[in-house]
């Protein structure tokens, strides 16, 4: 089973790089991708006055402890609820392990009064886009294909090859759990 799936994959991470390619998008320092959810650079995490314009009352970093990303409670003192991760963009980092905590904080800050949320690694590009996309399939019940033309109608993104194929995982998962268990 997993070999077929493992020869199926490069064609299927094909098909959704050629959906990424199709943005046309100028990537930009920020932008609301769905309602009141941004995905944004590690410069718009670190400008207070910039997060206060924009309403943002949630930091998820996914580039926590990484050089260049700092961030943590301490910085954001009562203003924003932050939620760190230290991931790594690379073909070996196991995204997956942060998809479900990182959707129930996205979902959690979206359900909050006022709330907004920021999304963001380092260039907001790949990790923070990885776990915005798993939070639309997890708690939007959008498919793979359809969270990705939802984003990148609205930023330009690129998650790396690794992460369009744990995504995958998670869309075979969600789709064979809704097909025995449709309220799910």
């Amino acid at each position: 089973m997993s070999g077929s799936n493992q020869r199926r994959d490069p064609v299927l991470i094909k098909e959704l790089e050629l959906i990424l390619d199709s943005c046309t998008q100028e990537l930009t320092a920020v932008d609301e991708v769905w309602p009141n959810l941004y995905i944004g650079n590690v410069a718009v995490a670190q400008n207070r006055k910039t997060l206060h314009k924009l309403g943002i009352t949630h930091v998820l970093n996914a580039a926590h402890s990484k050089q260049g990303s700092i961030g943590d409670q301490r910085f954001y003192g009562n203003t924003c609820v932050y939620f760190g991760i230290p991931a790594e963009d690379s073909e070996s980092f196991d995204l997956s392990q942060h998809f479900k905590p990182a959707a129930d904080f996205i979902h959690k800050a979206l359900k909050s009064k006022d709330g907004k949320v920021l999304v963001h690694c380092i260039m907001g590009i790949s990790r923070s886009a990885t776990l915005v996309l798993a939070y639309l399939m997890l708690r939007q019940r959008l498919s793979l294909r359809d969270a990705l033309r939802r984003v990148v109608q609205k930023r330009a993104i690129y998650p790396n090859q690794n992460f369009l194929s744990l995504l995958l995982k998670l869309d075979d998962q969600l789709t064979l759990r809704r097909r025995f268990c449709p309220l799910l």
